[in-house]
């Protein structure tokens, strides 16, 4: 994802998602997903690419079936690895599908097997996850991102990137103590005080533990070195609101509201309503 990308759709999981963080509201009805009926069902992502392509034109079906068939034939690597990424965008960017898009990514990433594209890979995991709201959907992946940062981590256990993005997952796993995916992010913060998703990161593990101000403290720092952080700014607010400071959580959401605004203009895109909204509710609660 290109970063403007990011940003814009961080403030829109942190604007919903922050909800059942802090507590406010109540979890919605999960919708179904294909490959995923229960929460005891181990989602199967082919069977998920199988179902979706059903859902896609005779034209669109065909040509990813043509590629999908390239890969079968194919017996040399490189050319399985160029099939995949071309699978991956297309979903993405023809079908606007990320599902489809990090498993192909993965299944380029692990072929590879470079630092760079398993970082890469697991990081998209994560971040789509977070958006996710069906169990075994969202278990699987959180289980590919952490077994592909473990991945990048067997090529270069110095990889800083990976140690912070293993953290993360580990903290947001529900599946391990937090504590030992804040272990590891701090390990990286104390060696290099200027990795701003380690601080990010701690930031997050704080408000999980309720501890507003040394979550205030790592946000601004992170702001201080990128004001256009949607996310981290939404989250500032969140946590001073938290906190009880109506003024500085007022503050901050108006902050995030411009942001999001800016955003959207430089994509060209309007802002969705139920985002304004919801952002204009949380305003207007704190005069």
């Amino acid at each position: 994802m290109k970063k403007q990308q990011i940003l814009l759709a961080a403030l829109a999981v942190v604007l919903i998602g922050s909800l059942y963080l802090f507590g406010n509201t109540t979890t919605p009805a999960k919708k179904t997903q294909p490959g995923a009926q229960t929460r005891e069902t181990k989602f199967d992502f082919d069977e998920f690419i199988s179902f979706s392509k059903k859902n896609l034109t005779p034209s669109q079906s065909a040509y990813i079936t043509g590629l999908e068939n390239s890969v079968i034939r194919g017996a040399v690597k490189e050319q399985q690895i160029k099939v995949y990424h071309q699978l991956a965008h297309y979903w993405k960017d023809s079908l606007n599908q990320n599902i489809p898009y990090i498993g192909y990514l993965s299944k380029a990433a692990r072929l590879e097997n470079s630092e760079k594209s398993l970082t890469f890979a697991a990081r998209n995991f994560f971040e789509v996850s977070r958006e996710m709201n069906v169990p075994s959907i969202k278990g699987w992946m959180t289980e590919e991102a952490e077994a592909l940062y473990n991945s990048a981590l067997a090529i270069n256990p110095a990889n800083d990137s990976a140690k912070v993005g293993l953290g993360a997952v580990i903290l947001f796993s529900g599946t391990h103590s937090p504590m030992e995916g804040i272990k590891m992010i701090r390990e990286v913060a104390e060696k290099d005080s200027t990795n701003m998703y380690a601080q990010f990161m701690l930031g997050y593990g704080a408000v999980i533990s309720q501890q507003w101000d040394k979550a205030i403290e790592r946000f601004n720092k992170v702001i201080r070195h990128e004001p256009e952080n949607a996310e981290v700014v939404l989250l500032l607010a969140e946590t001073y609101e938290q906190k009880g400071d109506k003024a500085n959580a007022r503050k901050w959401y108006l902050k995030a509201k411009e942001l999001m605004l800016i955003l959207a203009k430089k994509r060209n895109e309007k802002v969705p309503e139920e985002y304004s909204k919801a952002l204009d509710e949380r305003i207007n609660s704190l005069k």
